[in-house]
């Protein structure tokens, strides 16, 4: 079979080790569409909503930002087709520009925030990265019953650093 074909295949199903099993056998990030511009892989990741595997994808070198991501084949632009909101806070994070009034289906609170997430969190990755070490682990924790929890003063704290960082 054709390895680009699995590729999308696996994108396609959401099926992320398969699609990290094709990267690693040395299939191309960049396959082009049937107009011939690359990028097929990563949006239809964006357009289906994997948002691992959109992560996996720009890791291995996926253009996300493209000149003009008003393009309809952009990736921001699929993602939004798609009403894929967590993979356009993804993009977002990992540096994506959002053109000037385009709709993302994002209120303004969930820009900022991902906009902050991917200054903040970017920074700390490429110095991790350039050092050699492994990026961390994160235990998610599944609250079966949350009962007297507050979160909006972890909101509030969050929004309060993102203006902060906004002003500077």
């Amino acid at each position: 079979m054709n390895a680009a074909i699995d590729l999308l295949k696996a994108i396609r199903t959401g099926r992320l080790q398969e699609v990290r099993a094709l990267l690693d056998a040395g299939t191309s990030v960049e396959i082009n569409d049937g107009r011939g511009d690359p990028g097929l892989p990563l949006g239809v990741a964006c357009f289906m909503g994997y948002v691992e595997i959109v992560r996996e994808l720009i890791a291995r070198g996926a253009k996300a930002n493209l000149p003009d991501n008003s393009q309809p084949t952009s990736p921001l632009s699929m993602a939004i087709r798609g009403r894929r909101t967590e993979v356009v806070k993804a993009l977002i994070e990992m540096g994506v520009e959002v053109p000037p009034g385009m709709k993302t289906g994002l209120t303004d609170q969930e820009m900022m925030v991902a906009r902050w997430r991917g200054r903040h969190y970017d920074a700390a990755s490429a110095d991790r990265t350039q050092a050699g070490e492994e990026p961390p682990v994160f235990e998610e924790i599944e609250m079966v019953r949350c009962y007297g929890t507050d979160t909006s003063v972890l909101d509030a704290d969050l929004i309060r650093a993102a203006r902060d960082m906004d002003k500077k």
